[in-house]
């Protein structure tokens, strides 16, 4: 576990310099590692059909009450980290390879977590913000209520998108996975003072993502 910790302190460094927290021991562990070490990690923790959602990570920043309930288990992914330095794709297409069965065999409706914009200054983002207003914001009956301190309403705030490639760019990758497969984010963001970021709720519904997409990730999860 020591091992684990050290390698996501070196992706989210944060303030107190304590990388483990509650949500540890309710997860499950999910490493991909090659002749390098460690090269990619993420963890999951499964909810039965929304229950227990407030012991996730993502209920630190949210009301998770509209996904209650939910007609399907749903499973959180976190702290999802590659080695630094650059990583080929195929340790990616392993990652995601790997989270797919988790999905599938849990039978999972929906995968949720928070991606994060490094640098808790929402106008430093607001290129990216403006494109996640313009088209990516989830259903209302689903969307998670308002629960941290400080919250960014960045719909009202980003304005129009003016440059979509710049805008694009400045989306986290795990984020640009994300809307691939069909995914989509909170009205608000959160801002994170300790680890100096900004997050969004991110939410996909597994039978929206496109067919092609599916079959390729599940073709890797074997």
């Amino acid at each position: 576990m020591a091992r684990i910790m050290a390698f996501r302190a070196a992706a989210f460094p944060r303030q107190s310099g304590v990388e483990e927290d509650a949500q540890d021991a309710l997860s499950a562990h999910v490493m991909v590692e090659g002749e390098r070490g460690l090269l990619a990690y993420f963890r999951v923790m499964l909810f039965g059909w929304g229950a227990g959602l407030e012991q996730g990570y993502a209920a630190r920043f949210y009301d998770l009450g509209p996904l209650s309930g939910y007609a399907k288990p749903i499973v959180e992914m976190g702290r999802f980290c590659v080695a630094p330095g650059g990583v080929h794709p195929d340790v990616l297409r392993l990652a995601w390879g790997a989270m797919t069965r988790v999905v599938d065999e849990a039978q999972a409706g929906l995968l949720v977590g928070c991606t994060s914009f490094r640098g808790a200054d929402w106008k430093a983002h607001r290129a990216a913000l403006a494109l996640l207003a313009e088209g990516s914001i989830g259903p209302a009956e689903h969307l998670p209520g308002r629960k941290a301190a400080e919250v960014v309403d960045y719909p009202a705030l980003a304005g129009p998108v003016t440059d979509r490639r710049a805008a694009l760019a400045g989306l986290p990758p795990l984020l640009r996975t994300y809307l691939a497969m069909g995914g989509w984010v909170s009205d608000h963001a959160v801002v994170d003072r300790e680890l100096d970021t900004l997050h969004v709720f991110t939410c996909v519904e597994v039978e929206k993502v496109p067919a092609a997409r599916a079959a390729s990730l599940r073709a890797v999860a074997g």
